[in-house]
């Protein structure tokens, strides 16, 4: 199998990561990895909305997050377990993210 792609931090832009971050379901997902304590599999977001998402689909969500620098996956037998790069860009965009995140869960009921 190939290794998911994850760019270098000095390729990560703030157009990507607001890209990435405007779409709700995966704001919702980064949210909810910023906040755990361990890695998370793509299957544990199944329910993240009103509907049940493909696991398709989460795919696809969780690709644009990566290839946007945000979060890191790493390959465990059959499934892919992701993490924030939180700490990364931090050293390189402050306080950003946090700001996103922050103003995102400010304007959920």
């Amino acid at each position: 199998m190939r290794k998911p792609h994850h760019p270098k931090i000095e390729e990560i832009t703030v157009e990507g990561i607001l890209y990435a971050l405007s779409d709700p379901i995966r704001a919702q997902i980064f949210m909810k990895l910023a906040s755990a304590e361990c890695t998370k599999t793509c299957s544990t977001f199944i329910n993240i909305s009103d509907l049940p998402l493909p696991k398709s689909t989460l795919s696809q969500h969780f690709r644009v997050l990566r290839e946007a620098g945000l979060i890191y996956s790493e390959r465990k037998g059959v499934e892919m377990h992701n993490n924030t790069r939180c700490a990364e860009l931090r050293e390189k965009f402050g306080d950003m993210i946090s700001a996103i995140v922050n103003a995102y869960g400010a304007q959920k009921p």
